[in-house]
């Protein structure tokens, strides 16, 4: 087994980042990952500890929002957006949080919560976990779903952090509680991850077209990936093997 995409999310739901490598650190979620949200007017977050997703515009409530995608660059934190139904933005999360909610206003339901400001929690992410995670995917496992639907789907409707190739779908399941290495950093799996709505968008046009959840139930479940805390540090990239301790 080996890695075949790492991926990043700077700004939680609001596009994705392919990366090459990546240097995990022990108890943190992947560096840059979902680091910063976007609150709407009916949140209570602040950035001063953790919150739930429900305070955070997302794409099981704006479908549209999973067609975005991104790049960062970290040294001046300027993260750069896209979507196929808006022009190009770029802007500091930090400093110019009125871009990106001008920017993104047209993309979601007018008839919810609006988002209304950025937040930025440091180490740990607004991961959907209530522990700093990092999401371990498996290709087979998205290939079976492929399979059950009936046609090719995008890896990024799943929103993960670590995808690796393996012949066996599912037995990311079986490593519950368990250890893995993933080239120079340890991980131990703490969880399933439950799936909701976000995975019926297609990620090239915002728009819901398929029955991911449905698909799932065929396996008794609607589950996609691992939740994992990173036990030792170190780093990742592309081709390192994955290995079961």
């Amino acid at each position: 087994m080996k890695v075949a995409h790492i991926l990043r999310h700077p700004l939680k739901s609001h596009g994705r980042e392919a990366l090459e490598t990546v240097s995990l650190n022990a108890g943190q979620s992947m560096p840059y990952d979902r680091v910063w949200a976007v609150a709407h007017e009916a949140s209570k977050a602040d950035g001063s500890a953790w919150a739930p997703c429900a305070n955070f515009s997302r794409g099981s409530k704006a479908p549209s929002l999973l067609a975005i995608s991104s790049r960062l660059e970290e040294d001046a934190e300027v993260l750069h957006l896209s979507h196929p139904d808006r022009p190009d933005l770029s802007f500091n999360p930090d400093t110019e949080g009125d871009k990106l909610i001008d920017w993104v206003m047209p993309l979601v339901p007018q008839n919810r919560a609006l988002p209304e400001r950025i937040i930025r929690l440091n180490g740990r992410g607004f991961t959907d976990s209530h522990f700093a995670s990092v999401t371990l995917c498996n290709l087979a496992s998205h290939k079976a779903v492929e399979e059950q639907i009936g046609q090719p789907l995008s890896i990024h409707r799943w929103r993960g952090n670590i995808w690796f190739k393996s012949t066996a779908p599912w037995v990311e399941f079986d490593w519950m509680g368990r250890d893995v290495r993933v080239g120079g950093c340890v991980l131990r799996l703490r969880e399933r991850t439950d799936r909701c709505l976000a995975t019926t968008a297609n990620p090239e046009t915002g728009e819901r077209d398929t029955d991911m959840l449905g698909a799932l139930k065929h396996w008794g479940h609607q589950d996609f990936s691992v939740r994992a805390e990173v036990i030792e540090a170190g780093p990742v990239q592309l081709g390192d093997p994955v290995e079961v301790l």
